[in-house]
């Protein structure tokens, strides 16, 4: 049995680095879709995961006898769900209507996130984590469209993106919740590569019900860009991404980790201005300071929780050493 570890601090910081690794997605995702399909790419990311995933299984086995059926369902819930279905939708979403509608929908997440943890991990929120995670939506929002309101296009494009878009969220925000239900139990290396090797077979069977034209893959994989922008895909927003993140998530509250996840835009916000030179206007600038104040809030709040339970627990010794 994995021992849970102490609330820190930087765990939420390790979630947040993680998450903000996870907005490199989009340039890589906008080129490797001129080539294959969203599918295809997510697909083709596991099975260089895989590579990953293979040798950690067999090297912790011995981690993954003690899971109960409702530790394999959770299992099967982030593959599926978070790493395989969340992915090719969220990656779906990018070819239909504007980028930036695909992202703030996608920032949904956390309410999706928060209810599960109340439902199924019984979390208790205070009064100061609402005020946190509604600054935290806004500045996501500032984040995506500045001060300015959005024009949404009444057509169909538009409307599937948007739907692919809220189905990743929710998916994800699930994980989010499944994740921390089994960061107590795995260790953060073991869960990372279930969370791989699982989504596998479900893939390659999507692969294969699609009926994907091979000889333009190989074309695709003949080319040095696309083998560039996939192994940097598959390293760095993929694996090293939720490497960081499970290693935060055993020390915080589901709750918690989906107000640090939302540095996820702050990275696209970046490279959104550093590599496509896209103008940044004040409102943007003003979501990304929110954002990462509630990051750094929340990082404190994190550990309040612990020290009351620890000064209770302190004054129930003394009171029964009295009455001995």
């Amino acid at each position: 049995m994995i021992q849970k570890k102490q609330s820190s601090p930087w765990a939420i910081w390790w979630i947040a680095l993680g998450a903000a690794m996870w907005g490199l997605d989009g340039v890589f995702i906008v080129t490797l879709l001129h080539y294959v399909t969203s599918s295809q790419i997510v697909w083709m990311e596991h099975l260089l995961l895989f590579l990953f995933a293979a040798p950690v299984l067999i090297w912790k086995r011995q981690e993954l006898r003690q899971l109960k059926l409702a530790d394999w369902l959770a299992v099967i819930f982030i593959s599926w769900g978070g790493s395989a279905i969340a992915s090719i939708l969220f990656t779906a979403g990018f070819t239909y209507g504007n980028p930036n509608v695909v992202l703030i929908l996608q920032k949904l997440q956390p309410i999706f996130a928060v209810l599960l943890a109340a439902w199924v991990l019984k979390e208790q929120l205070r009064k100061n984590y609402w005020k946190l995670f509604i600054a935290a939506l806004i500045g996501a929002y500032l984040l995506t469209f500045g001060l300015h309101i959005p024009t949404t296009a009444a057509n169909t494009s538009q409307l599937i993106g948007s739907l692919f878009a809220i189905g990743a969220a929710a998916l994800w925000g699930g994980s989010t919740v499944m994740g921390k239900h089994l960061v107590g139990k795995l260790s953060f290396t073991t869960l990372t590569a279930l969370r791989f090797a699982v989504a596998l077979p479900l893939l390659t069977v999507i692969i294969l019900v699609q009926h994907p034209n091979w000889l333009i893959i190989g074309q695709a994989l003949s080319l040095a860009p696309v083998w560039a922008n996939l192994l940097f895909q598959t390293l760095v927003p993929s694996l090293v991404s939720l490497l960081l993140y499970y290693r935060g998530l055993d020390g915080v509250k589901a709750s918690h980790a989906t107000i640090a996840e939302l540095a996820f835009p702050a990275t696209g916000l970046l490279l959104n201005w550093l590599i496509l030179h896209q103008t940044i206007d004040l409102g943007q600038w003003v979501g990304f300071a929110i954002v990462w104040i509630a990051v750094l809030l929340l990082s404190r709040m994190s550990r309040e929780p612990e020290a009351i339970g620890l000064n209770l627990e302190s004054s129930a010794q003394q009171a029964d050493l009295a009455s001995k």
